[in-house]
């Protein structure tokens, strides 16, 4: 058996990276795809390797007589592989296809080692690689039928993304018999050009021949294992986190992408914080219905959303302003407030990061739990001589809630001494207390210095929308509205907050499932060796590692072996070993409990070898 690797291309769309380099000597964390390639091939001791050039032929041909390649390698050059496409790289190596069993490669590609064993290790003598589409995908698709023939050859300017499923992308990793290629593709290869020119793709030489009877190839179904295809700086990007140099580097450029982890199939993500059972599917269709005049729409400016934020949350429009999420409002607030600014800690790092630090006092409660009450509060501040007071109840990350009638105790103490008390009350919803909100046109009037912060993105569940509401009483609201931009939400934010209210009943509903699910998931999570878990009355649960179980090392664990992101809380700690996992719906939350006791066993065990 032989291979066979497509290098001509220009890689455009990677623009600088490959403006003096070939695509394929790109790096992924330090090492160039090709020699990634090679390496993996050079391990199952192939007659030869092929590869066909074209930009850059002559750098790449010298970068590859530098690697320790054990196997033959026979180069091939394309000399007009500007103005043909990959169809024409492969018929210039088509007498070696009909020679020899061949793996055929596009040199854009990364796997790991397991993509090529199951492959090679496959009885069937000819197969197209394929996964399972996932949004990210682009390019060619097929369908399967049970005994794995392509009965649907899609390419991508005819992929239909209503209709995904049974869908499976061609990974451009293939296996063709010697036999395959003498009486099917290369016949069909040297007519297709004929007819159709050189600047085509090879994949469509395939689509013809899977309308044959005895077409022969088959579709063999990746199960999880790893690849990408690079084609332009962001596919570079996610692959250089799919494919991490070392664990800990896996966990560090995860955390520091804060979101959009959909790009990620199968990761979990036990870190960032939603509503597992909000918004309904009818509410997502109505978006839905109109999504293609929303997208194309300009959204309304500063005084219809905060018309649309007073209408569903019972206030007057002068005493709300909306946001594009609560971070853009903690930043306006933070920015027009005087003084010293009294702090908790540990709590939400936005107010800490967009206060200056000789500005703040900071309270941390001495106790393992890190709760605190408000007496707590006004016992510590009373004589600290702050201007503004900032509370997340419940707190970030702790759980720790303090009850209305007691904040309210708070709030006239801060009003007496013309404290501003910033509520943050972005998950209060979860809490078991009826009527927590101080979101109420009354006390706004009744406490001109209290300011109520809340993210829609947690107890809302729609994080994407980046939606958020700041209220009060005070003037400054008029203030900060000239401070943000007269178009600072989208079309889809506003249509969002347009239909809410429709949907008050189904939210209360999934706030109760949400609760009844909390209970069970922190009386399972108590179950679980070296954890304990702390109070909480917010949709995440603070648990504290025990016997010398690491916060570090549990957080690498469960992400390596069952892609599943938590946070770990060590970094604001002071290397305390806490970590911070998020409530999810039932089937993610035994998952993670399932993971959890088998990390912490293998954590056990692997200590126990080495001693």
């Amino acid at each position: 058996m032989q291979a066979i690797i497509l290098a001509a291309g220009m890689g455009k769309r990677l623009k600088g990276l490959t403006r003096n380099n070939t695509k394929c000597m790109v790096r992924v964390n330090g090492v160039t795809l090709i020699d990634r390639m090679l390496h993996q091939i050079d391990r199952y001791h192939l007659s030869k390797i092929i590869i066909v050039t074209g930009y850059e032929g002559k750098k790449l041909t010298d970068y590859i007589d530098t690697m320790d390649i054990e196997t033959p390698i026979i180069f091939i050059h394309n000399p007009v592989y500007y103005k043909t496409n990959n169809i024409y790289s492969l018929s210039l190596a088509k007498k070696w296809l009909c020679e020899e069993d061949t793996l055929l490669f596009e040199s854009d590609l990364i796997f790991e080692d397991a993509v090529l064993d199951m492959l090679i290790s496959d009885p069937r003598q000819t197969l197209a690689l394929v996964d399972k589409y996932e949004s990210w995908m682009d390019g060619t698709c097929v369908r399967l039928d049970q005994e794995d023939r392509m009965t649907e050859f899609i390419s991508g300017r005819k992929f239909d993304y209503n209709n995904t499923a049974g869908c499976y992308k061609t990974v451009n990793i293939y296996k063709f018999s010697r036999h395959f290629s003498e009486t099917h593709y290369v016949p069909f290869l040297d007519a297709y050009q004929k007819a159709l020119g050189q600047n085509e793709y090879y994949e469509q030489v395939l689509r013809v021949i899977t309308m044959l009877d005895d077409a022969e190839i088959r579709g063999k179904r990746l199960d999880g294992q790893r690849w990408y295809e690079i084609d332009d700086i962001q596919d570079l990007d996610i692959a250089s986190v799919i494919f991490y140099s070392s664990e800990e580097s896996n966990v560090a450029k995860m955390e520091e992408r804060y979101g959009g982890y959909w790009r990620f199939p199968g990761m979990l993500d036990f870190c960032y914080l939603v509503n597992p059972y909000y918004p309904p599917d009818k509410l997502i269709d109505e978006i839905k219905a109109s999504f293609g005049r929303i997208l194309i729409q300009y959204p309304s400016g500063m005084q219809v959303n905060s018309l649309l934020a007073a209408k569903n949350f019972g206030v007057c429009e002068d005493n709300v302003l909306v946001g594009n999420g609560a971070s853009e409002l903690i930043k306006a607030l933070i920015d027009r407030l005087d003084g010293r600014t009294g702090l908790i800690r540990p709590s939400f790092e936005e107010y800490f990061n967009r206060c200056k630090a000789d500005d703040t006092v900071v309270f941390v409660p001495d106790n393992r739990d890190f709760s605190y009450t408000a007496d707590d509060i006004t016992e510590f501040f009373d004589s600290k001589n702050i201007s503004n007071l900032v509370l997340v109840n419940p707190d970030n990350p702790s759980g720790n809630y303090i009850p209305k009638a007691d904040v309210m105790r708070l709030l006239q103490w801060s009003k007496e001494r013309q404290i501003n008390l910033i509520i943050d009350e972005s998950f209060a919803d979860f809490s078991t207390e009826k009527n927590h909100s101080f979101v109420e046109q009354d006390t706004l009037n009744a406490f001109p210095t209290l300011f109520v912060m809340k993210s829609i993105s947690k107890s809302y569940g729609v994080p994407g929308l980046r939606l958020g509401i700041l209220a009060s009483g005070s003037g400054m609201i008029a203030d900060l509205k000239k401070d943000v931009s007269i178009w600072n939400i989208n079309s889809f934010a506003e249509f969002y907050m347009q239909i809410a209210e429709k949907y008050k009943d189904d939210y209360e509903t999934a706030l109760e499932r949400f609760r009844a699910e909390r209970e069970r998931f922190v009386t399972e999570l108590s179950k679980t060796d070296n954890v304990r878990i702390l109070p909480t009355q917010a949709n995440y649960i603070m648990a504290e590692l025990l016997d010398g179980i690491t916060a570090k090392e549990l957080v690498k664990r469960l992400l390596a072996d069952y892609k599943i992101l938590v946070k770990d809380l060590s970094g604001k700690l002071n290397g305390e070993n806490y970590v911070r996992i998020a409530i999810r719906n039932t089937d993610d939350n035994d998952r993670l409990l399932k993971a959890l006791k088998e990390s912490i066993y293998k954590i056990r065990e692997g200590r126990q070898n080495e001693t």
